[in-house]
């Protein structure tokens, strides 16, 4: 099976597109154990603790972040100029451990794997 890369682009909450790239990544895991998780723009936001989604009446998937290194998957990867963009500290404490790293660093990551899904 291929190396499949998850790409998280969108805020949490604002659309459905985090929810189901994280529904995505829980199916693919039927298939292969080849994933690697790449948080950019403002999938950045995905990863931060605290969020309350109660205001808007929406479930707050963003906590199983948190489990998905229970099925052996441990390549978190995150944009450090859109952390910085966002005035979020590289340091920060995130729902998982993930790897900072410049966007150059980025994109030769990603090109290690064969598919890469963008929500």
């Amino acid at each position: 099976m291929n190396d499949i890369a998850f790409l998280f682009t969108q805020c949490p909450h604002g659309s459905s597109s985090g929810r189901e790239g994280l529904d995505a990544v829980l199916a693919t895991l039927t298939l292969t154990k080849k994933i690697g998780l790449f948080f950019v723009s403002d999938g950045v936001v995905q990863l931060l603790p605290g969020q309350n989604s109660d205001l808007i009446l929406a479930r707050n998937y963003s906590v199983t972040f948190g489990i998905l290194p229970l099925y052996d998957i441990i390549q978190f990867y995150v944009c450090a100029a859109a952390l910085e963009e966002r005035g979020i500290p590289a340091k920060n404490q995130f729902l998982i451990k993930v790897n900072v790293l410049l966007p150059r660093d980025l994109r030769i990551m990603l090109n290690h794997y064969d598919q890469v899904i963008t929500f």
